[in-house]
């Protein structure tokens, strides 16, 4: 690369840095940090341990992005003195590093905008992710078991706790339907970006004359809420049934009615938890994710309304798949939404989903 690229990409890098300052109040987010390490120094912190998880979550966070955002302005201002000593000293050495200096400068920078992009107001909190297979038996079930697995080690690998609230198998392989709480920060900034049909095209391993099948599989994305949210929910709304629950687990399953199965009759929402021994425990998750799929329900009822307004065609149904992943007759994963493509299925199946994440979230700029 030569000098005056180098120095045209600096500039470039300096006026994303100064537009980030419009979107990131250093001052704000050392307030906001200060007033909880206040609360983590209060004697009675631990006393609700659950909030005081979210408390030290957000604090984390918080100083991980002051942190970066503090390390991307020192860089800036080492990588303009070594473009000058470049200029004055003509070392190809040093030349060298300042290139690869500014390749990774450019990374770190395209990673901190990422963050920034996660604003709304619940982005940074957990997401409760369904997947329900659609029509074809045995063979969208197991899709739906793929898909379960590709989430799975999605959030391994970003170091967030994934918990099984309810799970439903399949009558030979897969899944009816499974639920998961997908647990650290902005975590649901990130899985929202998931939310639609899922499309599988391969042959079969299921099908004994080896034909290529079509399999769908939909994806909802919620955030938890804490007890605090707003959303009005009657007990005379609320038709709740226990079961014994029927997915792999200790002695208490099949035991105990400890499942709870909750049906809002207004909107005919339906939400079940088996993953507690405790009905009550059972209850409360199951309660959280009905307000979810409420507050779910009110935002897709704006955004419609919206839509009719500005005269835009809303696609819904399982024609409006997100995303395909074609394994046959090649190898391929396209989201329709970006028009993003990977040819390495087996990567993406396996976890590689941030390239498509990543894309939707800078697509709503």
């Amino acid at each position: 690369m030569e000098l005056f690229e180098i120095r045209s990409e600096l500039e470039n890098t300096a006026k994303k840095l100064a537009d980030f300052r419009g979107l990131f109040d250093l001052e704000e987010k050392e307030t906001r940090i200060a007033e909880l390490d206040e609360q983590m120094a209060d004697p009675t912190f631990w006393d609700d341990q659950s909030t005081a998880q979210a408390v030290i979550n957000e604090a984390n966070a918080l100083k991980d992005l002051v942190s970066d955002y503090k390390e991307l302005l020192q860089n800036q201002e080492d990588l303009e003195v070594t473009l000058e000593l470049v200029k004055e000293e003509g070392d190809a050495d040093l030349e060298e590093e300042l290139e690869d200096g500014l390749k990774e400068f450019k990374d770190k920078l395209d990673q901190f905008e990422l963050q920034l992009l996660l604003s709304d107001p619940y982005d940074k909190n957990n997401a409760i992710l369904e997947l329900h297979p659609g029509a074809g038996g045995t063979e969208s079930q197991d899709w739906g078991s793929i898909l379960l697995r590709m989430y799975t080690r999605w959030a391994e690998k970003h170091g967030f706790k994934v918990e099984t609230l309810d799970y439903q198998p399949g009558d030979e392989a897969g899944i009816k339907s499974v639920t998961l709480l997908i647990k650290g920060h902005n975590a649901y900034g990130y899985l929202k970006s998931e939310k639609g049909v899922h499309r599988l095209v391969r042959i079969s391993p299921f099908d004994s004359s080896g034909r290529r099948h079509t399999s769908f599989v939909s994806c909802e994305v919620m955030p938890e809420f804490d007890d605090d949210i707003e959303i009005e929910v009657r007990s005379e709304d609320l038709k709740v049934d226990t079961y014994r629950s029927s997915g792999a687990g200790g002695q208490h399953v099949n035991t105990t009615d400890s499942a709870v199965r909750i049906t809002h009759l207004p909107t005919g929402i339906v939400v079940t938890c088996q993953n507690e021994r405790s009905q009550i425990k059972n209850r409360e998750s199951a309660m959280k994710m009905l307000k979810a799929k409420l507050y779910q329900r009110e935002i897709e009822e704006k955004e419609k309304e919206l839509a009719e307004l500005r005269g835009e065609q809303m696609d819904i149904g399982w024609g409006s798949q997100i995303r395909s992943y074609v394994f046959h007759p090649y190898s391929m994963v396209k989201d329709h939404r970006t028009n993003t493509e990977v040819g390495n299925v087996q990567s993406v199946t396996d976890g590689d989903i941030d390239i498509f994440i990543n894309a939707y979230l800078r697509s709503r700029l």
